[in-house]
């Protein structure tokens, strides 16, 4: 046993950095600005991080690179209670672990577990109509997406219980992105991951939280290739363009500038952890559903 297990009392900044594989000063940046910190305190030494510190940290990591934003990731984490830090998966893959999770999400995981399909819409509906889409986004639909994938890889098992949930999800949320009542904008959003990106469920997210401030955006799906979306701006004249990459580093910056230059010039924002580089002028990053949306209908003035 080393200094650095968990049977210790606690571990410092530079252990728990190389046990979730980021950098010291990316903890530090959540525990200033999140709250995400070492809860253990002895007098005369450094604060330290507990047992439970360390699985908030190990949830809030897979949360940011399943594409949540940070801020959102750490609501999520600190509503947590009664966790442990990550062991090595036994098998089977049966059990999806949500700490914390609310009745519905776990009611939508067993349905999912169950490739009950028509049960999860109904689920996500229920939700929709009750608590809208940015409530439903962040409480009920990540938390399960989260812990299905963690299941997945923990056990290599459990992708037809992925490919339900995504399905059903999109298929909830393309829905009420369509139903739009008493439109007030149509031309003015695009909306596409990028040509190396095979995700749309934020996208969906986006769009259908658009539609209930009842803004229409175009929807190009998946896989856009930067020649389609050059096309695609020129013919339709947008006042923003929303760019999904959700793996981290699977974007460049650099790649908008190859996008036309219009008049007048479209906002240009990108989403998800995917990309790497400096902002150029006219291009934004958004980081929630909240501030995405909130964003966006500020730009086409709603």
């Amino acid at each position: 046993m080393t200094a650095e297990s968990l049977d210790e009392p606690g571990l410092t900044v530079a252990a728990v950095a190389r046990r979730l594989g980021i950098a010291p000063a990316t903890l530090r940046t959540w525990d200033r600005r999140y709250g995400l910190g070492p809860s253990e305190h002895s007098a005369g030494s450094h604060r330290r991080y507990s047992r439970s510190d360390i699985a908030r940290l190990e949830h809030m990591r897979r949360l940011v690179v399943s594409g949540v934003a940070p801020g959102e990731a750490a609501a999520a984490c600190l509503t947590l209670t009664e966790i442990e830090p990550s062991t090595p998966p036994t098998g089977g893959g049966s059990v999806i672990a949500m700490p914390g999770a609310s009745a519905a999400a776990r009611g939508l995981a067993r349905a999912a577990r169950a490739l009950d399909g028509e049960s999860c819409v109904r689920i996500i509906r229920e939700s929709l109509d009750s608590v809208g889409v940015l409530v439903t986004w962040e409480s009920l639909l990540v938390p399960v997406l989260v812990g299905i994938g963690d299941s997945w890889e923990a056990s290599g098992a459990g992708v037809d219980v992925e490919h339900i949930l995504s399905d059903s999800i999109e298929f909830a949320l393309s829905t009420r992105a369509r139903d739009v009542v008493s439109p007030r904008e149509v031309t003015g959003v695009l909306l596409a991951s990028t040509d190396g990106d095979d995700h749309t469920l934020a996208l969906w997210a986006v769009a259908a939280g658009l539609a209930e401030r009842g803004i229409c955006a175009r929807m190009l799906g998946r896989r856009v290739p930067y020649d389609a979306l050059a096309d695609a701006m020129t013919r339709t004249g947008p006042a923003v363009v929303f760019l999904w990459s959700q793996i981290p580093g699977s974007a460049r910056v650099a790649d908008v500038e190859r996008l036309p230059a219009m008049r007048p010039a479209p906002i240009v924002m990108l989403g998800g952890q995917g990309w790497v580089g400096e902002l150029p002028a006219g291009v934004e990053r958004v980081g929630t559903l909240a501030e995405t949306v909130s964003r966006i209908a500020q730009v086409v003035g709603r």
